[in-house]
């Protein structure tokens, strides 16, 4: 894989980890080394990495990634993308666990290696938002 088109490496990504639910495809599209930086929080290495990924979808019943934009910078070595998170809650944030659907939006960059591996991915989401809404008092 190289990194010709970045944007189909990411957008592959979301789909055959995130949205097939599959952790362990981490290995096809990450170096050994890769680090998430979410919230301002370093996750360093594949390992750590996959385990992380494990617990979200442990949170999100049913988790369903929709990719609302992504693009490219010239070279392709930085990809940027908007998506939409969709599910039930299943503890989200430390929320109690009660099926509720859930959505919530958030932004991610990524830095490519030439080969079209994953090297970097700085990650915002909209954590806040859901959290006022997963705690506000039901009508």
């Amino acid at each position: 894989m190289t990194r010709g088109n970045s944007v189909e490496i990411v957008e592959a990504f979301w789909e055959q980890v995130w949205n097939a639910h599959d952790p362990d495809k981490v290995d096809d599209f990450v170096v050994e080394d890769f680090v998430i930086t979410n919230a301002g929080v370093d996750i360093r290495g594949r390992e750590n990495f996959k385990a992380w990924i494990r617990a979200f979808l442990g949170q999100v019943d049913d988790l369903r990634l929709e990719v609302t934009e992504t693009f490219q910078n010239e070279d392709g070595s930085r990809v940027a993308s908007r998506w939409r998170l969709h599910g039930r809650n299943n503890g989200v944030l430390g929320s109690e666990p009660d099926g509720r659907p859930i959505s919530f939006t958030g932004t991610a960059v990524w830095a490519v290696r030439e080969d079209g591996k994953l090297l970097h991915n700085w990650v915002e989401r909209a954590s806040w938002e859901l959290f006022q809404r997963l705690t506000a008092k039901r009508p």
